[in-house]
């Protein structure tokens, strides 16, 4: 009788330590994930902040994990200056379980994504990321996470515009040959099968759950290879992590067979923290944090010890503006979808360095305005975080005809390739098809069709298609055939000083200055619209 009054002791004290724990489904699985950071580890949610909400919830639940879909190391000085080695130091004392790479990973270089590759903890993977000459993947195509009652599988997918985005010649051999891809075809078939061969696989070897964390996006990215475009092609997909297009969102969206998947995005800069919850019985449901609690201390530290350094080194005044050049109106980024002051000052420098008769910058290389005041390096720095080398070609009339073409030819949606121009100006009709034709890797192929773009005035004058024009701007347009600007490839190189876009700009500022006529934030009238 003592044994059987004690077991029943035990059995009323267990029970009442149960109802005095938290409840936890133990078989529920958590998805804490971030999109497009682009170095903003002290901006909004804040990086630390991400890292303290990670461990408060892998305390209530084991079956957390924190995920990145892409572009975290480039967007700020603390990642250029550091060929983004400082962004993979925070990200691994943030706690991150998988991240894969976005189209700017690769911006400094491929030898350095290699490298950054093995310095972070939980590695990159992506299964469509591949060397051309053998088809097989470079980084890992997935990774299956075997919780308490289910698998779950996360595959990475990286967008193909990679090779258009980011600087072709990262991707080539010494003679321009193409020695990785990522499964790009116009049709995005290429891309389809790849990723619906790794579901397959995944699910062959017993995942019970596939999420992709893809580096995708919806406004503004290529439809063939936007996620939609993706998960109507695929069955056997539970849920998209996504990223590219700086959007916020949690959605549902049919796949081939009809079957809605939740589909989510976290916008930029940490502004949200998505939470993606697989519960016990497999159902998905997601929801965008916006409120976070107390920083991780070893985190905020390591951030703050990094931007020490990235301030003593850009503390130096380059000049002062009288007026806010915008790079964003009505919340939108209308750098790259319409003339603003920011573009016409840009673009200004670089033809007033190189005393060219044009100058051409695209709408994807800003990253913020230029505020009010004094300007420091760090400001510049922040504007154009890529470190574009500075170059000066001869091109043909014909030449700028059609990149003004291509330029326009996702308008008016936003395009990283809309150039923002100066010495020339030119009008365009948004409501004709446009005429560009691309090739599998998204670069410009030629026209067919009736031409947006007419009445092309460059110095006065109507543009002479068959005349030659001192033409500055980036290497990334001019000669890496950036954002698929392929028609400059064989333009004579004329200049190439080795100054970056920030060189040319504190050159214009503290020489030029900045006047008053950059005041009017929509530009000075050298981008017009005409619809008929």
């Amino acid at each position: 009788m003592r044994n059987g009054k004690k077991i029943l002791q035990m059995a009323a004290s267990a029970s009442l330590l149960a109802l005095l724990l938290p409840i936890q489904a133990w078989a529920r699985v958590v998805l804490l994930h971030t999109n497009d950071i682009h170095c903003g580890v002290d901006r909004n949610l804040t990086l630390a902040r991400v890292a303290a909400f990670k461990k408060h919830q892998k305390a209530q639940e084991l079956q957390t994990l924190l995920l990145d879909a892409g572009d975290a190391i480039q967007g700020e000085p603390v990642g250029k200056l550091t060929d983004g080695r400082a962004m993979v130091r925070i990200l691994n004392a943030a706690g991150y379980d998988f991240a894969i790479p976005g189209n700017h990973e690769f911006d400094y270089g491929m030898d350095n994504f290699l490298s950054l590759a093995k310095k972070m903890k939980c590695g990159y993977t992506s299964c469509n990321f591949v060397r051309r000459d053998t088809g097989k993947n470079v980084l890992r195509p997935y990774r299956i996470f075997p919780f308490k009652e289910r698998k779950v599988a996360l595959i990475g997918v990286t967008t193909p515009g990679t090779l258009v985005s980011s600087t072709p010649r990262f991707f080539q051999d010494g003679k321009g040959h193409f020695l990785y891809g990522f499964c790009e075809d116009k049709e995005g078939t290429k891309l389809y099968e790849k990723v619906q061969e790794t579901v397959d696989a995944v699910r062959k070897q017993g995942a019970d759950t596939v999420i992709l964390v893809a580096h995708l996006g919806s406004d503004g990215s290529i439809p063939v290879w936007s996620s939609s475009a993706l998960l109507a092609h695929l069955t056997g997909v539970d849920g998209i992590i996504d990223g590219h297009s700086h959007e916020q969102y949690e959605r549902q969206l049919p796949d081939r067979n009809g079957k809605l998947v939740p589909v989510a995005q976290t916008g930029t800069k940490l502004q949200t923290l998505g939470k993606m919850v697989i519960e016990d019985d497999g159902t998905i449901r997601g929801e965008l944090l916006q409120d976070l609690s107390e920083p991780d201390p070893k985190v905020e530290k390591l951030v703050q010890k990094e931007m020490v350094k990235v301030d003593r080194a850009l503390a130096q005044k380059v000049g002062e503006s009288p007026v806010v050049l915008v790079d964003s109106l009505e919340g939108q980024r209308a750098v790259r979808q319409k003339e603003t002051n920011l573009g016409d000052f840009a673009a200004d420098a670089f033809r007033t360095y190189f005393k060219a008769d044009a100058a051409l910058i695209n709408g994807g290389s800003f990253r913020s305005g230029l505020p009010q005041g004094v300007w420091t390096r760090k400001t510049l720095l922040t504007l154009f975080p890529f470190g574009n080398q500075a170059v000066l070609r001869s091109v043909s009339g014909q030449q700028l005809l059609d990149a003004l073409e291509l330029s326009v030819s996702h308008a008016p949606e936003e395009n990283g390739g809309f150039l923002q121009v100066s010495g020339l100006t030119f009008v365009y009709d948004p409501t004709l098809p446009s005429p560009v034709k691309l090739d599998d890797q998204g670069n410009f192929a030629g026209i067919q069709g009736k031409r947006r773009v007419s009445q092309v005035m460059l110095g006065g004058r109507p543009l002479d298609p068959a005349e030659d024009y001192l033409v500055a701007g980036t290497t990334y347009i001019l000669s890496d055939g950036g954002n698929g600007y392929t028609m400059f490839r064989d333009a004579t190189l004329v200049a190439e000083p080795g100054l970056s876009d920030v060189d040319i700009l504190a050159d214009y500022v503290q020489k030029q200055g900045v006047s008053e006529a950059y005041r009017q934030p929509e530009g000075q009238g050298r981008i017009q619209v005409n619809r008929k």
